[in-house]
């Protein structure tokens, strides 16, 4: 038996979420939406995720059309998407118009290979700490099993009442 994200219970069973499911914790639309399979995920801890890259994306048009690759800035996007999705499910709860997720910061990220068409993209992500609204979280993506990207990112949700005021 498989759990959802409506299940926060602590077993070892795997829980996973297809991409209506995904669509439901994260606000992002085609062609930003970029986590497309959550394959595990556990409450205040971790969660995998994947990212199927194909030749169809648009940002392939222009990134590059001799020798496309998929661009750096997108991986970190990506894997912020899945870090966001964590966040929600830890917290057992889903986004709606009154809350905004921003990005507070990136530390550290290296880029370590390419991300081609075809590739698919694995993310990992484990929360290091919450701490005065601000989550902190170690990121890897890696395609076959070789690290393509990994960061620190940290992001904070706020009301969108007062989405416009800088972070604390």
């Amino acid at each position: 038996m498989t759990n959802t994200a409506n299940d926060k219970s602590n077993t070892t069973e795997s829980k996973t979420l297809d991409i209506n499911q995904i669509k439901q914790y994260l606000p992002h639309r085609y062609p930003l939406l970029l986590v497309d399979r959550v394959l595990n995920w556990e409450a205040d801890k971790s969660i995998t995720a994947i990212k199927n890259v194909t030749a169809n994306e648009e940002f392939f048009n222009g990134h590059f059309p001799h020798k496309p690759v998929m661009p750096g800035v997108l991986m970190i996007e990506a894997m912020a998407q899945t870090a966001a999705l964590l966040s929600f499910l830890s917290m057992g709860k889903k986004p709606d118009e009154s809350n905004v997720v921003y990005f507070v910061g990136i530390d550290g990220a290296r880029f370590k290979r390419p991300v081609e068409p075809g590739d698919q993209l694995k993310m990992d992500v484990e929360i290091l700490r919450v701490a005065r609204g601000i989550w902190k979280y170690k990121a890897k993506a890696s395609v076959d099993g070789q690290l393509a990207v990994e960061a620190e990112l940290m992001c904070t949700m706020r009301s969108a009442a007062d989405a416009s005021q800088p972070a604390a």
